[in-house]
């Protein structure tokens, strides 16, 4: 931001009283008039220029959460009792107890907007600003995930973004040593100008060493350490990711992020030597808002004041001014609160780890946020009117204007299909149900060692055991999948969000781990749009029903609006994800059939259920009718099962029924191994049990021994337990229905992507 010719150095706190009516450019930095209005009567003056730069990225909707908090404090209101809890949302990242003194944080945030305009940068970015959430809270960060949807796989924008955001995340997360261990590639029409990029980083430390984002003890020094402040970044809070995404936003080019991985890995080390020698107060991490957002937000949760010298923030651009300074997002940035006798203890770690730190400020306890620049006064504050007093918006919302017509517009008129074999063959060839390996090989999903399962297993599941110092003695580990379906959001946002959820938990419980706790991304429209709020309304109440139900709490999360282009949005895209705690990483079960001779065991009951369906998707080009039906009890019932199975030693394979329905849950369970089967189908309508989408539904193969003890099992949590048939052979064969060679179903299930993309 720059007003001008004048320096701003002159533009004072004394100068703003001063000149009461010189104009300030908030609109160029997305502020409203009643907004700039509202910050003129907190300063009881105008703003300084750095103080505007401030308030405009801390009042962002990407910050502040304007639109959005009315809703989002469901999550509070309606949260189940978790005993495991003990970082809720407000900090950095959730934080839950996984046993034998051992905690787990985990969150999941999106880089949309950033990574359409720069792929690589803003993909890897978003993986570094995540993975300094999970630091900030005093955890090794262990494991990265990401959930990415693009435009149809075909449209030439996805071929320019999708190797680009690909890349980038590999990049990143190979540089740190960090294992992606899951996650999901989608591809629909709606997302094409808009992908969402959304990133999960999960981290473990003691549960007694948390770390928080506060500044108390009036003396304690105010560190920034890590890389030197440049021009990038500038305004992505504000512009980028707080606004509607038009065509000119290639222009905007500068305004994302760049990141170095090799830095980032230098602080993760520093960071956790540095909680070991307990020489950090508090600490927050850069990203989103840079400097305005870590001093602002520490201060307002410690003794409230906090006096900074802008002049020592190290640059890497010498040029730049203070708002610049304030609000760059140059990555790989830290910022800590030390008490003055550690300093040199503090320092002599950053030194040896070749990280840079400088103490540019220290706590008070004025209630005032005060920074100089040349040894003038720009910016005095109450910090909390920044961190936490933003705006809060009651948006007017109402059901869109066709979603009758939509729900009335069900599969049920279109011609099923008579060849059940080439239906099956046609959606294992779609990009969506085909193997996504081409980009999966390009992350380390094993690096550490650590690392029990990866895609493309059901979920991701990383041993504790040598992970951390001491770690030793523990069995546990923890596992993690994401999901969404903006599609079935489209046609019911709030059935939508619970069936991501109940995706995701089903996904966790299928390898043997009981779901414990919830984050999540939540990627919609605009907000000024009364359609797109009623279905961010209907999702958020959706999903803190479907959390109070199932017992996970929401550990914390992000939302991303203004994912549209003019005024077309994306499908409402709420991703989920759910971690889990497995008592014993040796009870794991692998995904799909694992030897010949075993029994294929069918649980949770099936209904004719297309809408959204990725058969009237793919065959028909159709969206219509309601989403599948949702019932949490039966999904509860059916972890339980999964659960006390895998403990038992009862499962030998394990796998979800979701997409495509049971005949895609079959093919992949063949296609896991290399291992055959041959299957009668339960009910009397073959296209119903093969293609149907009912939730709450698994496929897993038992000794045939063990089939009577899961029977037993299934009983008595009621949920319904058909047996299909036995493993064995070269083929996938339904009985009465088809026969398809296993060696075939690879050939169809590889080509999607590398037919185009190389």
């Amino acid at each position: 931001m720059r007003s001008g010719e004048r320096p701003m150095s002159l533009d004072s706190v004394k100068r703003a009283a001063d000149t009461p009516d010189e104009p300030m450019p908030y609109a160029e930095l997305g502020m409203k008039d009643d907004e700039y209005r509202r910050v003129c009567d907190i300063l009881g003056r105008r703003p300084t220029g750095s103080e505007l730069a401030i308030y405009s990225v801390m009042w962002s909707e990407h910050c502040s959460y304007k639109s959005s908090k009315v809703h989002l404090r469901q999550f509070a209101t309606k949260a189940p009792k978790s005993d495991a809890l003990l970082v809720g949302m407000g900090e950095n990242a959730g934080v839950v107890d996984i046993g034998d003194g051992w905690a787990a944080t985990f969150k999941i945030e999106s880089h949309n907007h950033p990574s359409y305009v720069e792929p690589h940068q803003g993909a890897a970015t978003g993986v570094g600003g995540i993975v300094r959430d999970i630091m900030s809270m005093g955890a090794r960060p262990i494991a990265v995930m990401d959930a990415l949807r693009f435009g149809g796989a075909d449209q030439q924008d996805t071929r320019r973004v999708l190797p680009g955001v690909v890349e980038g995340i590999s990049h990143y997360g190979n540089c740190l040593g960090l294992p992606n261990i899951g996650g999901e590639v989608v591809f629909d029409p709606c997302y094409i100008g808009n992908p969402l990029v959304n990133a999960l980083c999960v981290g473990l430390l003691r549960k007694d060493q948390i770390k928080l984002a506060t500044a108390p003890g009036p003396g304690n020094k105010v560190v920034l350490f890590g890389a030197r402040t440049g021009a990038d970044g500038i305004g992505g809070a504000s512009v980028l990711a707080s606004a509607t995404f038009e065509d000119e936003s290639q222009a905007k080019r500068p305004a994302v992020q760049v990141g170095d991985p090799f830095m980032e890995k230098l602080l993760i080390e520093c960071c956790l030597e540095l909680y070991q020698a307990d020489v950090v107060v508090g600490i927050q991490d850069l990203g989103a808002a840079g400097v305005s957002c870590a001093t602002t937000e520490l201060a307002a949760k410690g003794t409230g004041g906090m006096t900074v010298d802008l002049n020592l923030v190290p640059l890497r651009d010498p040029t730049l001014r203070p708002e610049e300074i304030l609000m760059s997002e140059s990555q790989e940035r830290m910022m800590a609160v030390v008490t003055p006798e550690d300093i040199p203890a503090f320092m002599a770690v950053c030194e040896k780890w070749d990280v840079p730190a400088t103490v540019i400020g220290e706590v008070t306890d004025t209630g005032r946020l005060v920074m100089t620049w040349d040894g003038e006064v720009i910016v005095d504050i109450p910090p909390g009117t920044a961190a936490d007093e933003g705006p809060v918006y009651e948006r007017p919302f109402h059901e869109p204007a066709g979603q009758s017509a939509l729900n009335a517009d069900g599969p049920e008129r279109l011609p099923r299909p008579e060849d059940l074999r080439e239906t099956l063959l046609r959606l294992l060839g779609s990009p969506n149900l085909g193997s996504k390996e081409w980009v999966t090989s390009q992350y380390d999903r094993y690096v550490r060692g650590n690392t029990v399962l990866a895609q493309p297993a059901d979920s991701g599941m990383l041993r504790i055991s040598e992970v951390m110092p001491g770690a030793e003695e523990t069995t546990r580990g923890v596992a993690l999948a994401t999901d969404g379906n903006g599609r079935y959001a489209r046609l019911d946002p709030y059935a939508g969000a619970q069936l991501a959820l109940a995706e995701a938990y089903r996904n966790v419980a299928v390898t043997g781990a009981a779901p414990l706790a919830v984050t999540n991304c939540l990627n919609f429209g605009s907000p000024e749009d009364p359609e797109v709020m009623w279905q961010f309304a209907e999702a958020v109440r959706g999903l803190a029903d479907a959390c109070k139900t199932l017992g996970v709490p929401v550990t914390g999360g992000n939302v991303s609006f203004y994912n549209q282009t003019g005024s077309t949005a994306i499908h409402p895209t709420p991703v989920v994800g759910v971690l889990g705690v497995i008592e014993d990483v040796a009870t794991r079960v692998r995904s799909g059939f694992t030897a010949e001779g075993l029994r294929v065991v069918l649980l949770g009951d099936t209904r004719d259920e297309f809408g959204g369906s990725e058969w009237a998707h793919v065959t028909h080009g159709h969206l219509g009718g309601l989403p599948p039906a949702v019932d949490l009890e039966a999904e509860r019932a059916l972890a339980s099962v999964l659960v006390e199975a895998a403990r038992d030693g009862l499962l030998e394979g394990s796998h979800d029924l979701s997409d495509g329905g049971l005949a895609i849950a079959l093919t992949e369970a063949c296609l896991a191994q290399g291992v055959g089967a041959t299957v009668s189908l339960p009910g009397d309508d073959a296209f119903v049990d093969l293609f149907s989408e009912s939730a709450s539904r698994a496929l897993v193969c038992v000794r045939p021994e063990a089939f009577e003890a899961l029977a037993e099992l299934c009983g008595r949590y009621e949920v319904p337990c058909y047996g299909l048939g036995t493993t064995g052979g070269a083929s996938l064969a339904v009985e009465g229905v088809f026969e398809i060679p296993v060696a075939e179903l690879r050939e169809t299930h590889a080509a999607p992507l590398p037919a185009i993309f190389g």
